[in-house]
């Protein structure tokens, strides 16, 4: 690791939409989430471990997602560490952050937010589950790995290989195998972000919460390969995806990253497979 990213964790993200109180209520009804408007025109969505930004752009968009650090000495060591690289740090966008946050800027024009959350208190949710990583698709993906890795500091998992060339990676922050991935595909877009649950019950309970809500399973449920978490996903009212997830792998600090070959299986261990490439 060239920096002191570990342990950092991802807290939330933007999602960018046409109609940004539409989506942000979706969300808040998918999810039994508060919904309020935020003074710059955004629109918050939070529960018990998960918060969304929902602001006005082009639909599907994800500007930025913030990974909060342990503590202020941790983010002054981390400032410091990409500042010795030569990163260019930029102001944090995000109103959910500390004063100290910073941001920085990914090969595919995404900011990545550091930063200390502000307390909320009083946030309680119906059914468990933490927001837990975000993932896109790239026509970049050396170049992203090469920046998350080798820049910023975090850990390869996985890595899934096709005649050699690399057409997905995951990268953890922490134990959890992983708070970013990104996937090859055709256009840079963000991919998918995930709700991590405890257990197989709770994959049933939120299942049961779609049916009541008549929001169609997307994929799923099944096993991914990588991670080995269970899974299910829905789109939003944009066409995004949103996963909930049960069980995702943990793995040390000094794990090395394992490969996997470019097929169904790998992204589903039970059955079909939505391949990006």
């Amino acid at each position: 690791m060239t920096t002191p990213l570990w342990p950092a964790r991802l807290h939330h993200l933007r999602r960018d939409s046409r109609e940004p109180e539409r989506l942000a209520r979706f969300y808040g009804e998918l999810l039994g989430d508060r919904v309020e408007a935020l003074p710059n025109g955004e629109w918050l969505v939070q529960g018990h471990g998960r918060r969304l930004i929902v602001g006005g752009g082009a639909s599907g968009a994800v500007p930025y997602f913030a990974l909060a650090l342990r503590d202020a000495a941790q983010l002054a060591d981390y400032a410091a560490a990409l500042g010795r690289l030569g990163v260019a740090r930029e102001p944090s966008p995000s109103p959910l952050f500390a004063d100290g946050a910073f941001a920085v800027t990914d090969p595919d024009g995404r900011q990545v937010v550091f930063g200390l959350p502000v307390r909320a208190s009083g946030i309680q949710s119906a059914l468990a589950g933490r927001l837990q990583h975000f993932v896109c698709a790239s026509t970049r993906v050396p170049e992203m790995l090469a920046f998350y890795r080798d820049t910023l500091g975090a850990s390869e998992s996985d890595r899934v290989l096709e005649n050699e060339a690399i057409a997905a990676v995951f990268l953890r922050s922490d134990p959890e195998h992983h708070s970013f991935a990104t996937f090859r595909a055709p256009e840079s877009r963000p991919d998918h972000h995930c709700y991590e649950t405890g257990s197989w019950n709770d994959i049933r309970d939120w299942g049961d919460r779609m049916a009541s809500l008549r929001i169609p399973l997307w994929w799923g449920p099944g096993r991914h390969g990588p991670g080995n978490n269970l899974f299910f996903m829905i789109e939003d009212p944009d066409g995004h995806k949103v996963e909930f997830s049960a069980e995702l792998e943990l793995m040390s600090r000094e794990a090395a990253f394992r490969t996997w070959p470019h097929e169904q299986r790998t992204l589903n261990l039970w059955g079909s497979a939505w391949m990006r490439s």
